[in-house]
């Protein structure tokens, strides 16, 4: 038997992506603060409880709002518990919500607390765009939503990524920082992305100088071709999908 705490809020997808009536209602604020709450809880996941946790399906529908929009991280039904400091493994099966998975996972089955960074850096991308991570069309090029923030960020007009719904008066540092570290979460090598330790850090440090990112994963916007069951990043991500891989 499973017993939730009631949170009138419902989920973080229904504020960002329902209508852009609600998504005025997450003024950059109360995003920077649900943003904050959500590396705080993945930290305590990774680094400071007694098991080490790796979730393996965070996504906006999974960050739950009570009735302060305080987050919080909910089903935890595929999560990973290490009781060990070993927090890497593979698998044969995967498991997730494309759009959210690592590359690493997506091909080879291979998880780890970077994972969880990476799907952390699709879902700040989405708070601040309040856009999904699916198919964007621009000057007659298809890139998915990394892709399209990366595409601005290196032509210097991140401010394009912003969601039109916000006042971004006396916030553009703050927002330029998250997209940076966003970018840096999604990077293709696990190795290249910070933890969660390091982007508690990267946020809460004002004027902290950040490294620049490289090329995110799934740049061209798809994954169908290493997994081979069919299916694009392009979906709505509304749906976690588990396919098996012989290896």
């Amino acid at each position: 038997m499973l017993v939730y705490e009631y949170l009138p809020n419902r989920s973080l997808d229904l504020f960002i992506f329902d209508t852009p009536e609600k998504r005025v209602l997450l003024e950059w604020k109360k995003r920077l603060l649900i943003v904050q709450g959500i590396v705080q809880g993945l930290l305590y996941l990774h680094k400071h409880s007694r098991l080490h946790i790796i979730h393996r399906d965070l996504k906006a529908s999974n960050i739950l709002l009570d009735h302060n929009m305080n987050p919080k991280i909910s089903d935890f039904g595929i999560a990973k518990i290490f009781i060990s400091n070993d927090t890497e493994d593979n698998t044969n099966t995967v498991v997730g919500t494309y759009g959210y998975m690592a590359p690493e996972y997506a091909y080879e089955g291979l998880f780890s607390s970077k994972s969880d960074v990476f799907s952390f850096g699709v879902l700040l991308l989405e708070i601040i765009s309040g856009k999904r991570n699916s198919i964007i069309r621009q000057n007659g090029c298809s890139l998915n939503l990394l892709g399209y923030a990366w595409h601005l960020w290196k032509e210097g007009k991140w401010i394009d990524l912003v969601d039109t719904s916000l006042v971004i008066e006396n916030c553009t540092s703050e927002l330029s920082k998250c997209i940076n570290i966003a970018l840096l979460c999604v990077q293709e090598n696990a190795a290249d992305r910070p933890t969660m330790w390091d982007v508690s850090t990267m946020i809460s440090t004002e004027g902290a100088s950040l490294p620049e990112p490289k090329q995110p994963a799934y740049y061209n916007g798809r994954v169908a071709k290493s997994l081979d069951v069919g299916l694009e990043l392009h979906s709505i991500n509304e749906v976690t999908i588990t396919a098996q891989e012989g290896r």
